[in-house]
């Protein structure tokens, strides 16, 4: 006998839960792709596209995953034998720069681990270091859905500035946007790379490279190819040539309908709002947990957190016990441990990640709490009491 009837909830960090009205808005026979209706919605997507991002600059969209739009913003800004400076704080960054590495770009590591944000002192040294200005760019990720750290990308910008290096600033919000806080002009980011899975919303598929002038003007110098060349996509007054062929269309259809909810009806700062919340009731039960055993939040400090996903560090195969008792007995998914390793290494079995991006509630967040509540019962997991109790306490102050 089995209580896991109803519907299931999708609590990994990416791909989100999808709204009815985003899925339902996709579920139509494909349009004519040369002229109407579909040419009209694409070109009212761009301005919203940019103020999720908050940013007067240019966006192309890419049928492809987030790796398709580190690809595409690697090949429209280096050359063979450029060299880049990676910062790590966890895996993606990591593997954005594995990427570089097969294309012939020299790479450069900063690794700061899996429960470190990046140090913009750091960074200023080494930029400082490079008389020659022979690094190009400097890259790192907002969110790191693997140790769940959130960088504080306006300092790492102005610690960039400030030594008067003329590299780029580029970052990965493929996690992030539309649940974090990001002000790509304030802040001023050179590129900032995205994916419509996560805080957009929209089932996966296309990705976003936005780039400011600075960005535009490094271009010049690269040999991206068609397919990947930005400045197609950008500005081009043939439809075709936006997407280098039919466009993804049933997407668009989805990305129109996320985006009147995030824009129009909700607000981007109500949206960050909105997940800080969440993510603080999230904080609050992880925190009740390991009042007793060795349940605890990877990341120490409450302010370098991510408000898009939680990664929970347990004892020696309890991750991977927790995860397999939500998803058969409570219809609760939850995402994998992710290291530098792959399946069956410490990682997966000591670590397990809570993805609270996009569409989220009260009921969604209580039920996942309830869920792994349940499972730590049922496991005699050792942990401590009152999860739900702390949890409901911030989500009744929301607003207040």
């Amino acid at each position: 006998m089995s209580l896991n009837f109803g519907p299931k909830i999708l609590a990994i960090p990416g791909p989100s839960v999808m709204p009815e009205r985003v899925l339902s808005a996709m579920h139509r026979p494909s349009p004519n792709i040369y002229e109407g209706e579909l040419i009209e919605i694409t070109e009212s997507i761009y301005p919203d596209l940019l103020t999720v991002a908050q940013t007067k600059g240019q966006v192309a969209i890419y049928i492809a995953n987030g790796h398709g739009a580190w690809e595409a913003a690697l090949r429209n800004l280096f050359v063979e034998g450029d060299k880049i400076l990676i910062l790590t704080t966890g895996r993606f960054a990591a593997n954005w720069g594995i990427l570089a590495e097969s294309i012939a770009i020299d790479v450069q590591v900063l690794n700061f681990g899996m429960q470190g944000d990046a140090d913009p002192a750091k960074v200023a040294e080494i930029l400082n270091a490079d008389k020659n200005h022979t690094i190009k760019a400097v890259l790192t990720v907002q969110t790191d859905t693997a140790s769940s750290v959130r960088n504080d990308v306006p300092a790492l910008s102005k610690s960039i500035k400030e030594t008067g290096h003329p590299a780029l600033f580029m970052v990965d919000c493929i996690a992030s946007l539309g649940c974090d806080e990001f002000r790509m002009d304030e802040w001023q980011v050179d590129v900032m790379i995205a994916a419509c899975q996560k805080g957009l919303m929209t089932p996966a598929g296309i990705s976003f490279v936005y780039f400011n002038d600075k960005a535009a003007e490094a271009r010049k110098r690269a040999k991206p190819g068609q397919y990947w060349d930005w400045t197609l996509r950008g500005k081009s007054e043939q439809y075709y040539q936006k997407f280098c062929g039919t466009a993804p269309t049933q997407h668009i259809f989805g990305l129109r309908e996320a985006l009147n909810i995030l824009v129009h009806e909700e607000g981007v700062e109500a949206v960050w709002k909105r997940h800080e919340t969440i993510s603080t009731a999230y904080w609050a039960a992880i925190k009740a947990w390991g009042e007793a055993g060795e349940l605890v939040h990877n990341i120490s400090d409450p302010s370098k957190r991510s408000r898009a996903v939680s990664t929970v560090t347990t004892g020696e195969g309890d991750a991977a016990n927790i995860r397999k008792w939500t998803e058969q007995n409570a219809g609760v998914t939850l995402g994998i441990g992710l290291g530098f390793g792959e399946y069956g290494t410490s990682e997966f079995n000591r670590r397990f990640r809570i993805g609270h991006m996009g569409h989220q509630n009260i009921h969604m967040v209580m039920g996942v709490i309830g869920a792994i509540d349940c499972a730590l019962k049922a496991l005699n997991i050792p942990h401590g009491d009152g999860a739900m109790v702390s949890a409901s306490r911030v989500l009744a102050n929301h607003g207040h």
